[in-house]
């Protein structure tokens, strides 16, 4: 494992977080609020759990365990969650950052909200919490398609090819 390839699938994750929430900022109150009748009930609160587990886990790679969740009602817009999730992608970045290749190995101990004790490699933790985050972008991808709109293109080849693009 490489420390660089997990700083740049968190790149990918910022990038496709952030044209997320563009696409939710696009919708009317009522339409972002709108209990859905999927794994979350509305928009916001997909959004909202994805925010949620980024800054859990985060927590988690500091060595604290919340146990409490954060309340979706504190995110009654999509800018509000962005601005909840900046510093959040940011430290995400500064810790990995920090990282040698050698510490992906490294233990990471942590207590689940029910009070469930475990102990994994940190790159596996790294690896959940992307791939955590692009399953509930893909469900945020269909209430959006549910409610009329258009979503976002959020495949990871795309942020690829813009990254090319933007280096030429």
């Amino acid at each position: 494992m490489e420390a660089k390839r997990f700083q740049e699938l968190y790149r990918y994750n910022r990038w496709a977080n952030n044209r997320a929430l563009d696409a939710a900022a696009s919708l009317p109150e009522e339409l972002f609020l709108k209990p859905m009748g999927s794994s979350f009930p509305s928009v916001r609160d997909t959004l909202a759990h994805i925010l949620w587990a980024e800054w859990i886990w985060l927590c988690r790679w500091h060595g604290d365990s919340p146990a409490a969740a954060m309340a979706q009602e504190e995110f009654p817009t999509a800018e509000s969650l962005r601005i909840r999730w900046q510093p959040i992608a940011e430290e995400q970045q500064l810790f990995l950052a920090g990282l040698s290749d050698e510490a992906l190995s490294r233990p990471l101990s942590y207590t689940r909200s029910n009070g469930n004790r475990f102990e994994q490699p940190l790159w596996q933790v790294f690896q959940h919490v992307v791939n955590h985050s692009t399953h509930h972008r893909g469900q945020v991808t269909t209430l959006l398609r549910q409610l009329g709109l258009k979503p976002p293109e959020l495949d990871l080849v795309l942020y690829y090819r813009e990254r090319i693009t933007a280096q030429r």
